[in-house]
Parts: C-alpha cells; sequence; structure tokens
C-alpha cells in the first residue's frame, strides 16, 4: 500500500536548506519516492497556516520502503544537514487501498 511522508517545513538557513534539499531528492528517488507537493505554501481553507511554513509530501510505495529511506545512510547526510537548515513536523502515513473508501 502506498506510503507518504508529509512534512511542515521552516527554513532556517536559505543556503543549507538549499543543501538539504538537493540531498534529501537524491535519497528519495533512490528509494523509489517522488515528490507530490515540494516547498509550497498551503493556501488554508478552515483555520490558519503560518506564512513562513510550507508543505511538502512526499510518495512511496510501501511504508515499509518509506521507513527504508528515512534509515538510510544517503538520507542520514541530509538528516544532518536538516538540524541547522530548517524546522520541522514529519508525519509518516499509509494510503487507501486500491477500491478503499
Amino acid at each position: 500500500m502506498t506510503a507518504y511522508a508529509i512534512s511542515e517545513v521552516e527554513i532556517l538557513d536559505a543556503e543549507q536548506g538549499q543543501r538539504y534539499r538537493e540531498l534529501a531528492a537524491a535519497s528519495i528517488a533512490a528509494h523509489d519516492g517522488r515528490y507530490l507537493v515540494r516547498g509550497e505554501r498551503p493556501q488554508a481553507a478552515e483555520g490558519t497556516w503560518p506564512d513562513a511554513k510550507r508543505m511538502v509530501i512526499v510518495e512511496f510505495p510501501s511504508m515499509e520502503r518509506l521507513r527504508e529511506w528515512y534509515a538510510s545512510a544517503e538520507y542520514a547526510q541530509a538528516r544532518r544537514i536538516r538540524q541547522g537548515a530548517l524546522e520541522r513536523r514529519l508525519l509518516f502515513v499509509e494510503g487507501v487501498a486500491p477500491g478503499g473508501a
């Protein structure tokens, strides 16, 4: 079943943030992930969303593949850079099975 990594992101250091993006993108692709949303500012239809926060949604073929990506050596390098580059809330969620409601 498809799984998603959903991030709420605030950039703290633009230069390091760009380096993180490059490393993260390469590691995501290496683990069969693909961006559905990348660094966009959501339009809040209900409630509020802080101007500084952006949204990232990455799709993986399965939760197992998503977890492999997150624990990978490739992504570990990006995670080290992320600590000073951006503040983030990261969620993992499984999608709905085909034909599911």
